[in-house]
């Protein structure tokens, strides 16, 4: 039996989490995704959770706690800083993206305005932290 990937996905687009949340449950793989609509709240949702996340899966561009001020912050909490963060968003800005990987970022992927686009790439994603041997829990 495979283990189940335990996602947190933070964004604020209630759209992209749907479309997130088809992908995820058209992949085949056993999965389970919590959501949270900025960084403040996914963060506050880490210190209340007693489940381990595999991966985050964070938008940049959100109100009240934006992606790198949650990132900054994440990396910076000795329990949470080995959680690989993935960055999903629209932004291309190529500063924005060296911070990310500043910060520890494990991957950053631009989101395809073609679903069919969006599925293969979010696909492949969930494809590899699925197959990842350090994946720890």
């Amino acid at each position: 039996m495979m283990k189940s990937l335990s996602i947190l996905l933070v964004d604020d687009d209630e759209i992209e989490r749907i479309k997130f949340k088809k992908v995820c449950k058209n992949s085949g793989f056993p999965y389970a995704v919590a959501e949270a609509v900025n960084g403040k709240q996914a963060f506050d949702y880490l210190k209340n959770q007693k489940n381990f996340f595999n991966i985050i899966i964070l938008d940049l561009h959100m109100p009240k706690m934006n992606g790198l001020e949650f990132l900054r912050k994440l990396k910076n909490t000795i329990e949470f800083k080995n959680i690989p963060v993935i960055i999903m968003s629209n932004s291309e800005d190529s500063d924005e993206l060296k911070k990310c990987y500043d910060f520890g970022i494990s991957g950053y992927l631009t989101k395809p305005a073609q679903y069919s686009k969006y599925a293969k790439k979010v696909k492949v994603l969930l494809k590899y932290w699925k197959q990842n041997e350090l994946i720890c829990q």
